[in-house]
């Protein structure tokens, strides 16, 4: 048996004005998506549980079986493990975003442009984030280039229940009242990001962005503490060989600590001019070298959510649908062996947001062995009108894989 998980991050979403009051997924060509669906379990699944946030490594972290009210101790700590970082039990790692500031007035007086800094390419951001390393780095502080605009901080000692703000909620918005306090112990941190825009506003890789009509990465912002993650294996759990799929640190994190292969694609790079059809290819090698399990993450979706593009968003979900799904689809149907594929988004980015929601989200899973009444198209609506809701993420897999 074969197991596919095909999750399009941020997919799910809210009828927009736009587009005839249709949902992105609504109005997405996706002939393949659609017609498993047709022969599918289908149903809907809240992968955040109540009183959590619904960011990423929460949604993820259900998907792939693992109750993140236990095991979750935040994004940055699975994003160093990815990115190679050895973290000592007295570390604590912080996600950095390279963001856009507007220019004028005083630090905090300032408004967050852009959380990913037009999605600066892991080189020119490289550069940046050693720079910063240079001039703020210590024997207890160390920066760390990620992918993009998601890079990492790790402090030893640092305090890793600090309440910060995410950038991407905050996106059109002066930072004042969101910046960290001195007052309840957000000084050093409020300290690090005003200095890190006086290191970065007039850097040569930002007078170049400018000169090429880009905004600049003129600040850093540090978010999402944690200490060392802990999970279970996931392939003595399930007793499959599992790999996963992604240019995101975060999944690619969950997945190592997890015990899962994680499959470097080249040109991957989070957002929607990703090498859709090398994850396909990635995907279909790992079946071909005896994985059974391939968990294919695609950040796409909710990149443009976070945008609030619309055409990029339909669009990703097409991309989707035809460069990954289908060539994985019809390899696994000339395989020779069952198998099954389930789809689903980790969370909702509704593009009138901009940011994640915790709703639940549309699933179906298809079985070449057992064919099911399905719906018609796979859409937010068609999925609530099955009333089957798996109230539970960290539930959904046993519906996938059976227990040996």
């Amino acid at each position: 048996m074969k197991y596919l998980t095909l999750v399009p991050d941020g997919m799910a979403d809210r009828p927009l004005p736009e587009l005839d009051n249709k949902t992105p997924m609504e109005a997405a060509k996706k002939p393949c998506m659609d017609r498993l669906a047709q022969m599918s379990i289908v149903g809907t699944v809240l992968n955040v549980p109540d009183g959590m946030v619904p960011e990423s490594d929460t949604a993820n972290m259900s998907i792939l079986s693992f109750d993140p009210a236990i095991y979750s101790r935040g994004r940055s700590p699975l994003e160093a493990a990815s990115m190679g970082i050895e973290m000592a039990p007295e570390d604590t790692a912080y996600r950095c975003n390279l963001i856009t500031l507007s220019d004028e007035g005083e630090y905090e007086a300032k408004i967050m442009l852009d959380h990913s800094a037009d999605e600066i390419t892991t080189e020119e951001a490289d550069i940046l984030i050693k720079e910063l390393d240079k001039k703020l780095g210590s024997s207890t502080m160390k920066f760390y280039t990620g992918v993009s605009y998601r890079h990492c901080l790790i402090i030893k000692g640092g305090n890793d229940k600090y309440d910060f703000m995410r950038p991407h909620d905050i996106i059109g918005r002066k930072i004042r009242e969101y910046l960290p306090q001195k007052e309840n112990g957000g000084g050093q941190f409020l300290e690090l990001m005003k200095q890190s825009y006086e290191i970065l506003a007039d850097h040569p890789v930002n007078r170049s962005r400018r000169a090429r009509g880009l905004k600049p990465a003129n600040s850093a912002w540090l978010w999402s503490p944690g200490k060392k993650p802990q999970l279970p294996s996931f392939t003595e759990k399930w007793k499959v060989r599992a790999a996963v799929i992604s240019a995101v640190d975060l999944i690619k994190g969950i997945g190592l600590c997890a015990g899962m292969t994680p499959i470097s694609v080249p040109g991957a790079t989070g957002n929607i001019h990703t090498n859709f059809r090398g994850k396909a290819e990635a995907a279909i090698g790992a079946f071909r070298d005896g994985y059974d399990f391939v968990y294919i993450h695609i950040e796409a979706p909710d990149e443009c959510g976070h945008r609030a593009e619309i055409e990029n968003k339909v669009k990703s979900i097409e991309m989707i649908d035809e460069m990954v799904l289908r060539p994985v689809y019809e390899y696994l149907q000339s395989y020779g062996d069952e198998y099954k594929i389930l789809v689903l988004p980790d969370h909702p980015t509704p593009i009138e947001t901009r940011t994640h929601s915790r709703e639940p989200v549309p699933f179906f899973l298809y079985s070449s062995a057992e064919n099911a009444n399905g719906v018609p198209s796979f859409t937010e609506a068609t999925a609530r009108q099955t009333g089957l809701y798996i109230p539970e993420g960290h539930h959904l897999l046993d519906l996938v894989i059976k227990k040996r």
